[in-house]
């Protein structure tokens, strides 16, 4: 005769394992509801491979991407295993096809407009690489549409996701360090050549056009981005810059290095935006009345105390929603962050734009430039 209370034991075994098993199940179910339907338009920017990673591990779902180069389409197909079924040449045939919760831009910063040009009478949210547009004008015309369709459109900048940066933010508003006196940027590497970027990427990276600049444009813009960041939006009273072109053989078109002076009441920014780093670099120099702060990376902080106390540390991890592109994203979508005062909102970039007007205008006038 079995003995009943080992039955029972087994019973409530399985009970417990099959309440579990449907406890997984419901949150699988739940994660791919609320994962993001994305259209990705173009694949000539080298930050693709960030998003076509995410879509491997399954942390958000391409439905379509918008790409006219066919030989880019075999180029990534076959490195990520893509389905010819998710390549189209038309991206607004495509959005109409396919009804995306939003379409990530990847291709040349002047070809940004375009997309919102198609995206915003649909009603389609965006989301660029940095910087928002190759020009000023560009960008008010974005803005025109962004306000007119009520979509959000966002700047997605690799330092956004820096939990050093976030962390030095959160200590300079606990009134550590005092009131800031100048932030230091530093951004830029070898040259965008030298490290290896492809060919499709140099065609546009280069150009004084499609991207509306070289290195003013693609590393000056961190550091506009995150000197509006510190000061809570407040638009810059003046902008001066020197340009240097020390590689014409290799960039003919563009300048390679640029240093970038944004002032404001009381506090001023120093923008050092080069393609000619011995070494990659994203690091920022926080000083204040009282102290200083460097975020030296991603992760590691160095600070110094005018008592001379010094420390390292390592950086609180970012919150989830925060703590990446498509995390951001599918926050500010469904409606758990606002969007609108941060690295990524349409506010902000629009003053970074103006902040790289003015050292373009600057650089080649030699002026400062009143904002």
């Amino acid at each position: 005769m079995k003995n009943p209370s080992h039955t029972f034991r087994k019973y409530r075994i399985a009970q417990k394992l099959i309440v579990t098993c449907l406890c997984c199940l419901l949150l699988h179910i739940n994660a791919s509801a609320q994962q993001l339907r994305v259209i990705v338009a173009g694949l000539n920017h080298d930050h693709i491979h960030n998003v076509l990673h995410a879509f491997n591990e399954g942390r958000v779902k391409i439905i379509g991407i918008a790409e006219p180069n066919k030989q880019l389409w075999l180029k990534f197909g076959k490195q990520y295993h893509l389905p010819d079924s998710l390549f189209y040449t038309d991206l607004k045939k495509l959005i109409l096809l396919k009804k995306p919760d939003a379409v990530l831009g990847y291709n040349e910063v002047a070809g940004h407009l375009k997309i919102v040009q198609i995206c915003a009478p649909l009603h389609i949210p965006v989301m660029v690489e940095k910087p928002l547009a190759a020009t000023l004008p560009q960008a008010l015309e974005i803005e025109k549409l962004a306000n007119q369709y009520h979509i959000k459109v966002l700047t997605n900048f690799e330092t956004t996701w820096y939990a050093s940066y976030n962390n030095v933010y959160h200590t300079v508003n606990t009134d550590s360090i005092g009131s800031i006196k100048k932030i230091v940027f530093h951004d830029g590497h070898q040259g965008p050549k030298e490290i290896g970027c492809s060919a499709e990427f140099l065609s546009w990276l280069t150009d004084p056009v499609l991207n509306g600049a070289g290195a003013i444009n693609d590393f000056g813009c961190y550091g506009a981005d995150l000197m509006t960041w510190f000061m809570k939006g407040r638009k810059p009273i003046a902008v001066t810059a020197v340009a240097r072109h020390y590689k014409p053989g290799i960039y003919p078109k563009v300048e390679d290095d640029a240093t970038i002076i944004v002032e404001y009441p009381g506090s001023t920014g120093i923008i050092e935006a080069s393609w000619n780093w011995p070494f990659s670099i994203k690091d920022m120099e926080v000083f204040g009345e009282k102290g200083y702060l460097h975020a030296l990376d991603a992760k590691n902080i160095n600070s110094r105390m005018r008592e001379n106390i010094k420390s390292s540390k390592i950086a609180t991890p970012l919150p989830a929603d925060i703590s990446d592109p498509i995390a951001y994203l599918s926050a500010v979508l469904n409606n758990r962050l606002p969007g609108t005062d941060d690295l990524s909102s349409l506010k902000y970039n629009m003053i970074v734009m103006r902040i790289l007007d003015g050292a373009k205008r600057s650089a080649v006038t030699g002026k400062r430039i009143l904002l």
